[in-house]
């Protein structure tokens, strides 16, 4: 079999060719992972809205996705709304967020239909592991942070720093800022859209 001649039009003709075979093969990994990668993704969010309304007999009758620029930045909320097993109405999970130290900070916070928070949990992060990283639980129940039961209607929630009464994560000020923003915007977008309204909601059976 002839050698082929090493040429520049030899050389382009095989890159072409690792290239194509490369990308049929990402797209072939692609095709096979992406549905596991959405059903853990669809579990993990189910999981957490059931966490920050603190019951599990629950269903979500609609997802209303709301376009905001509540904190200067538009985003898009994703407002999650909660019956029980009955059908009956018991409040909303909201996905939010804020710009933290490092990036983004995301969150789902549970609110009942008086705008209590009832809970949250930290969907994503690129907070300092040890200090920013804590947000996961300094604000929980009984944690020094603690915001389970408060009413963002009454007043935004702010650090002590800012005149506010909410200990701040120890050394992470801005994280703590921009996690308590979150949770304001949260709040202001699903107040802003009433209890009961449906802003071209994605319904649920």
């Amino acid at each position: 079999m002839k050698k082929l001649e090493s040429s520049l039009l030899n050389m382009i003709v095989v890159l072409t060719l690792v290239s194509v075979i490369t990308g049929g093969l990402l797209a072939a990994v692609n095709s096979v992972t992406e549905g596991p990668i959405q059903e853990q993704k669809d579990k993990a969010l189910a999981d957490g809205i059931k966490a920050v309304m603190g019951a599990e007999d629950i269903k979500v009758t609609a997802d209303d996705k709301v376009n905001s620029s509540v904190d200067g930045k538009d985003r898009e909320y994703i407002i999650h709304r909660v019956a029980n097993a009955s059908g009956e109405p018991i409040g909303v999970a909201v996905e939010s967020a804020s710009q933290g130290f490092s990036g983004d900070v995301k969150i789902l916070v549970g609110l009942d239909k008086e705008g209590t928070i009832k809970g949250y949990t930290i969907l994503e992060h690129a907070e300092t592991p040890g200090l920013g990283a804590r947000a996961v639980d300094w604000f929980q129940k009984d944690q020094k942070g603690d915001i389970i039961g408060q009413q963002p209607s009454k007043g935004k929630l702010t650090v002590s720093k800012d005149g506010g009464q909410i200990d701040a994560i120890t050394a992470a000020t801005i994280t703590s800022r921009a996690f308590l923003k979150a949770v304001n915007n949260a709040y202001e977008v699903y107040a802003s859209e009433g209890a009961d309204a449906q802003s071209g909601a994605t319904k649920k059976n």
